[in-house]
């Protein structure tokens, strides 16, 4: 249950002010057993979504943490896993309430309410097809926060012609920002940025070899773009989504009020 609806049960004493407090109280966090403390206030506080991170966890916990976030919110992001995650979460879920992305090794765990709508669309653009899992990543967190979602992957800058042919996507969708995920030397970010008048946000990926590899060309070409964007650290998918759904959130809701007047 949300706060609006704790507060409406309050307003048509549905519910006393014991209860309503008790039940605001538990909104900031539920335990799960000694491993883990769910924060699921964080999407009403921040705007941002509570997610499992599988990397680094036992497959066992991370069934248990998601069991106790669907239970508390109706649906969970679950990022970064490996093959016996994947394996234990199978075998727990029912597969309708199972949404995987096989690229960002990702999955959304449901018990069948929707991913909320906000009206915010958020561009999702690769320079090249290594960069897609991260990519992907940030397509999922951006559709997880209420966002329309618009992907062009392989257009980097060594066949400048393709973006230019994807350009009309994006002013018929009109995306409200726009993540840019590149490796090797980075450089997509930059001419996005120069060519449309939204946030850019660039998302270095570890792809590339040699002098620079592991996404660290890319990381400093972006910081030290000669266009203005904002930058996240290397195959952070999961901040880049999360920041510009944050934006395009917020130019919704400016856009809904405008049209209300």
């Amino acid at each position: 249950m949300d706060l609006k609806s704790i507060l409406n049960k309050l307003k048509n004493n549905e519910m006393d002010l014991e209860t309503a407090e008790s039940d605001i109280r538990s909104m900031g966090y539920v335990p799960v057993t000694d491993i883990a403390k769910i924060d699921i206030f964080r999407k009403h506080r921040t705007g941002i979504m509570e997610a499992i991170l599988a990397e680094g966890k036992d497959p066992a916990d991370v069934v248990q943490i998601a069991k106790a976030q669907v239970d508390a919110s109706g649906r969970v992001l679950i990022t970064r896993l490996s093959g016996s995650h994947r394996e234990m979460i199978e075998a727990t879920f029912d597969p309708e309430n199972l949404e995987w992305d096989l690229h960002s090794k990702g999955v959304v765990v449901h018990n069948g309410t929707p991913a909320p709508r906000t009206g915010g669309v958020v561009a999702i653009i690769t320079a090249g097809t290594a960069d897609i899992d991260a990519a992907e990543e940030a397509r999922m967190v951006a559709h997880e926060m209420g966002c329309e979602t618009v992907a062009i992957y392989d257009v980097g800058v060594a066949g400048f012609h393709r973006l230019v042919s994807e350009m009309q996507i994006l002013k018929e969708k009109k995306p409200d920002s726009i993540v840019v995920a590149a490796g090797r030397e980075g450089t997509l970010p930059t001419v996005v940025s120069g060519l449309m008048d939204v946030p850019v946000i660039g998302l270095p990926v570890s792809t590339g070899y040699g002098a620079g590899a592991k996404g660290e060309a890319a990381l400093l070409s972006m910081l030290q773009s000669c266009s203005v964007l904002s930058v996240v650290n290397i195959d952070a998918g999961f901040v880049a989504g999360s920041f510009a759904a944050r934006i395009a959130n917020r130019v919704a809701e400016a856009r809904q009020s405008n049209d209300k007047k």
